[in-house]
């Protein structure tokens, strides 16, 4: 078996592995909100553009609503876009065997494994800038300008999936600003259809933000231009140690020395480097200005990884090797952690805990207290909460919250809920917006006695006319729960 059979085997056996942690591991809060996406198809909603609706969609037509359902495109494209990420790599730097390194490299950080087992937009948008990463090298090696048609096709599914894929289309025009031989693709027709072509396919996200004000771009574009001095410090330093730990530690260490050498190719007007550098340092640059005004997400500069693990493999990377193993065993950890939670981790070192712990059992004790009080159905103001609960219980959900306003769903109804509030939300119900408010006691989300968060339960009806959007939460067509906890 030689070494090119064996990666392959070993990247199916890796989408395996991911598929079996899919289907096993609780979703999380933002994976139900997005699963209720699935179930209000649109051209956009106030958090991204529709892309991942879709794939869930997708995923939940041929395994149901199901938690494998609602995840299985993410170990799919997971090992596709590695395949694209390999040939990517013979094109970067032909003759030098790059593309196992690039794969195994990207495919250690906890980055990709988490992002390929958990759907969120980013698990498309890193695919689709993959996909228009294999294009631009393509384009590069072969000298072919048809390859602008993928490049525009790729990007503008990318940016059908989160808006941050639009600094890829800045990337390319510093790139040919920045190399000269670059800039002979302006004469080329392909470029400019490519850019059309992208264009196209944005569109109706663009048609869907004028029709609702603006909403998402307005709430995304909100982030940008933000100063706080004495908080910058703080929030650069969170947001290398967010990217150090997404990459880990010895993949952090290779993937900056290879934008090193990108950078240093940038410098002398390379092509090939060039453009890596390009689509790297421009995002971590738009990153860190960020980062002097607000926080950043850790998950937010994945994008970059992709073209840092074609420059590491590139640039010769030494001890890339002892890198890999550890980032694999550091997802090991964590994928053991997420199925079967065999470590009682205190709250603040337990990534998992937080997002996937204790919600089935959270939702038994909420359809028991439901029961007790009498209530019609089951409400909540916080969108993960509300949709949780929607994806667990089989009665009617209501959520109550204004981002509802831009859904297709039933209205929600004022009869007697039960109101769950999570205690993060420090004041209790507005009683501008809900009457006859009774307290019912609580109960807190824990898993092998390590609390990860505690709730309120209210008896109240929402007042009619009260001028918060509520609408009925779609059902889970395999719903899950119905009896309460002994």
């Amino acid at each position: 078996m030689n070494a090119s059979t064996a990666l392959r085997l070993s990247l199916l056996a890796m989408a395996g592995v991911r598929l079996l942690v899919a289907a096993r591991a609780p979703l999380s809060g933002d994976e139900a909100y997005y699963w209720v996406w699935s179930r209000a198809l649109a051209w956009g909603y106030l958090d991204h553009p529709p892309m991942v609706a879709l794939w869930i969609r997708a995923g939940t037509a041929v395994a149901g609503d199901t938690a494998l359902g609602v995840r299985l495109l993410g170990p799919v494209s997971a090992l596709l876009g590695s395949l694209l990420l390999m040939r990517a790599a013979e094109d970067v730097s032909p003759g030098r065997r790059a593309g196992p390194v690039a794969v195994l490299l990207l495919n250690a950080t906890l980055a990709l494994n988490v992002g390929s087992v958990v759907m969120t937009p980013d698990t498309p948008l890193l695919f689709f800038w993959t996909a228009a990463l294999a294009c631009l090298a393509r384009l590069v090696r072969g000298g072919r300008p048809g390859w602008w048609l993928g490049v525009g096709l790729c990007s503008g599914f990318a940016l059908d999936s989160k808006y941050t894929a639009g600094l890829l289309g800045a990337a390319i025009l510093v790139w040919m600003a920045a190399v000269p031989d670059a800039r002979r693709w302006l004469g080329r027709w392909q470029l400019w259809a490519g850019g059309a072509l992208a264009l196209a396919l944005f569109a109706p996200v663009l048609w869907w933000n004028a029709a609702h004000g603006w909403a998402s771009l307005a709430k995304q574009g909100a982030r940008t231009g933000d100063w706080q001095p004495a908080r910058a410090l703080g929030f650069l330093a969170e947001l290398a140690a967010g990217q150090v730990g997404l990459a880990t530690p010895g993949i952090a260490w290779v993937f900056g020395a290879g934008l090193a050498a990108a950078a240093a190719g940038l410098w002398r007007r390379q092509a090939m480097p060039g453009l890596l550098a390009c689509v790297t340092l421009l995002p971590a640059c738009v990153f860190v200005e960020h980062a002097l005004g607000d926080r950043v997400q850790a998950n937010w500069p994945a994008v970059i990884f992709p073209g840092a693990a074609l420059a590491a493999a590139g640039a010769g990377a030494r001890f890339w090797r002892p890198s890999v193993w550890l980032g694999f065993a550091c997802a090991a950890v964590l994928y053991v952690q997420a199925v079967a939670s065999p470590w009682a981790l205190p709250r603040a070192l337990d990534f998992t805990l937080i997002r996937l712990a204790g919600w089935s059992d959270l939702a038994g004790r909420v359809y028991a207290a439901q029961m007790a009080s009498g209530a019609a159905g089951v409400a909540a103001d916080e969108y993960g909460l509300a949709s949780e609960l929607a994806w667990r219980l089989r009665g009617p959900v209501m959520a109550v919250e204004p981002r509802w306003a831009l859904f297709g769903l039933p209205p929600g109804s004022d009869a007697p809920v039960l109101l769950v509030r999570s205690l993060r939300q420090r004041a209790g119900p507005d009683p501008r917006l809900w009457a006859d408010i009774r307290p019912l006691g609580g109960v807190v989300r824990a898993r092998n006695g390590v609390p990860a968060e505690e709730y309120r339960f209210y008896l109240a009806r929402l007042r009619p006319n009260a001028g918060m959007p509520a609408v009925t939460l779609p059902r889970a067509r395999t719903g899950r729960l119905s009896a309460p906890p002994r």
